[in-house]
């Protein structure tokens, strides 16, 4: 090997050292910490569902969703959610939204984002539909209730108001203000 050749080994092998070290240490020669974050805590899950049972273990109801997990507080949210009864609670209604959370006592369900609520044998035995944009459900008790604009359809007769409370084991809706509708004979 000459001279030359040696030289330019020496150098190349200098260079990498020098970039290797470049890379492994942070310029201005102080070392950085790595990110505090710590890893998110609870729970994720693809497709839940949640029963409801009374004390005896009988199905009350049935809540599925597309999408579940744990919020920092303890509480639950879930995505694309859907609440059905159980044909033995006599309660035939059907309530479905884009978001739900359940609350760290499981005691409320927040729906928010299209909500709807269906049943074939509603109000004066006609197909009734609730809208609303967000609605709060005690799904052990049976009973909705929104301060929101709410959008009802009773067979062919519409009526909107601000505030409801529908107790649905009774089959009772109650719109609290502005309630105008359209009645068709």
């Amino acid at each position: 090997m000459d001279t030359r050749s040696a030289i330019t080994m020496v150098f190349l092998a200098a260079a990498a050292v020098g970039s290797w070290q470049l890379g492994r240490s942070p310029i201005g020669g102080e070392a950085q910490e790595p990110a505090s974050e710590s890893p998110a805590l609870g729970f994720y899950l693809k497709s839940p569902r949640i029963l409801g049972t009374d004390n005896d273990g009988t199905l009350l109801y049935q809540i599925e969703a597309q999408y579940a997990k744990q919020l920092a507080n303890k509480d639950i949210e879930l995505q694309g959610v859907s609440l059905r009864y159980s044909a033995k609670t006599n309660v035939p209604w059907m309530i479905k939204a884009n978001i739900a959370t359940i609350s760290q006592n499981q005691k409320f369900l927040n729906l928010q984002g299209d909500v709807v609520a269906t049943s074939n044998e509603g109000f004066s035995g006609q197909v009734t539909e609730i809208r609303t944009a967000k609605l709060e459900i005690e799904p052990d008790s049976y009973k909705a209730e929104t301060n929101n604009r709410v959008y009802l359809k009773i067979g062919p007769r519409q009526l909107t108001g601000i505030g409801m409370l529908a107790l649905l084991r009774e089959n009772r809706l109650e719109l609290k203000s502005n309630v105008s509708g359209q009645f068709v004979p």
